[in-house]
């Protein structure tokens, strides 16, 4: 992706959304005037013709400039990028920030701003790496026969699994996928995603790379441990029931599948979001910022409930205030799973850690407990992690030593 196309694309973004936010005033505005002149009866109408008339004169003058000044900017600074210059994405708080925008917007994204928008992509060295034998090779030199494949969660991204490194191992090298192919010789591959798709599509797009990766990994494959944090967790079980559906031929590869901090029961805080969207929108005055929150990427929308596949958001009003109806998703039968759930609290049956959680999933939804119609009973092995919080889950040291303990724990004997 070139720097320009990039910059540009970020100013029709930055148009859009300050149009959205002057939208949002401009009808909150009218909604509470509409209110007020109605109570004024038939005297009051005159003075509400030409407060409309002004009020909608002065929007339309600031919706335009919102609209056209940043395209403007963008296709100025895209004019004068010069090609050795990095793209967007070429730094690394660039891809933080295309990270969130994706998370939080990816469905729009795609579809308006597709030169933002981040595809299903194996990465390694901070750049893609396609699917065949060749470019694998060149990528993972030492590839070896154990994959470990990594996948993140919402509004992050693959560079996201070495959060806190120097900190809590002394280098900025050490994540959990280096402490794997240390000690288990699995080859650790990390991928990334538009995390504001829907899951399910995005389970689609990463059973069809994991068809490829195997086809084209440089040596035979002959285990493969699925490791997800957060939203990463729902799109590796989307991925194997499309996969097993599909017949593909890595399915049977994969002996671990891990998740951490994944909501599979829904996540609160995303659900918080719906229903205030939804009490928002029962009231004229108070629509137009319902309207700005019910305009949340499809992925949020899924993490709330904890869907996976298409039949749990097809057909479904996103505007409803749902029940909890996504259907039954059992697990691959063949691979140990381990969903590993934290708390701020050192006891996850502390009253405050049922409150809190890791400070975004309830520990509960993290090991699936309670709700045996969404995964059966004993169908995971669950791990509590107490005083750690969502996104210690990524690298912390207790995490590399429940991880590796488990897996080595049910390794066959050479």
């Amino acid at each position: 992706m070139s720097g320009d196309a990039e910059i540009r694309a970020a100013g029709r973004m930055v148009g859009d959304a300050l149009a959205g936010a002057v939208g949002v005033v401009r009808d909150t505005h009218r909604a509470i005037a509409d209110r007020a002149f109605a109570a004024g009866g038939p005297a009051a109408r005159p003075i509400r013709a030409v407060h409309g008339l002004i009020s909608e004169s002065v929007y339309a003058t600031v919706l335009g400039a919102h609209a056209v000044v940043p395209r403007l900017i963008g296709v100025a600074v895209g004019h004068g990028w010069r090609p050795e210059q990095a793209p967007l994405s070429g730094h690394r708080a660039g891809r933080i920030a295309l990270g969130v925008i994706n998370g939080l917007w990816g469905d729009t994204v795609s579809g308006r701003h597709p030169e933002l928008a981040t595809p299903m992509t194996i990465r390694s060295g901070a750049a893609d790496v396609p699917p065949t034998t060749e470019a694998l090779r060149a990528a993972f030199p030492a590839a070896s026969p154990r994959i470990a494949l990594f996948v993140h969660g919402l509004c992050e991204t693959e560079e996201y699994w070495s959060l806190a490194a120097e900190r809590h191992h002394g280098t900025r090298s050490t994540t959990l996928g280096s402490r794997l192919e240390r000690d288990l010789a699995c080859t650790p591959v990390y991928v990334r995603y538009n995390s504001g798709l829907h899951v399910s599509d995005n389970g689609l797009a990463l059973a069809a790379l994991l068809e490829d990766l195997v086809a084209h990994w440089p040596v035979p494959v002959e285990q493969i441990t699925l490791v997800g944090h957060s939203m990463g967790g729902l799109v590796i079980r989307s991925a194997g029931r499309q996969g097993t559906a599909a017949g593909h031929g890595w399915v049977p590869a994969v002996r671990h599948v891990v998740c951490l901090g994944t909501p599979h029961l829904g996540a609160p805080l995303a659900r918080g979001v719906h229903t205030t969207a939804w009490l928002l929108a029962r009231f004229p005055e108070s629509r137009p910022i319902g309207r700005l929150l019910g305009g949340r990427s499809a992925g949020v929308h899924d993490l709330g409930y904890g869907a996976l596949v298409e039949e749990d958001w097809r057909d479904v009003d996103p505007e409803a205030l749902p029940s909890d109806c996504c259907t039954e998703e059992p697990v691959l039968p063949h691979a140990d799973h381990y969903f590993i759930g934290a708390t701020v609290t050192r006891e996850h049956d502390n009253p405050l850690a049922t409150v809190l959680g890791d400070l975004i999933v309830p520990y509960r939804s993290a090991v699936a407990a309670g709700h045996p119609r969404r995964l059966p009973p004993g169908s995971a092995t669950g791990r509590h992690l107490g005083g750690l919080h969502h996104f210690d889950l990524l690298n912390h040291p207790a995490v590399h030593e429940e991880l590796c303990a488990l897996l080595a724990a049910t390794e066959p004997p050479p």
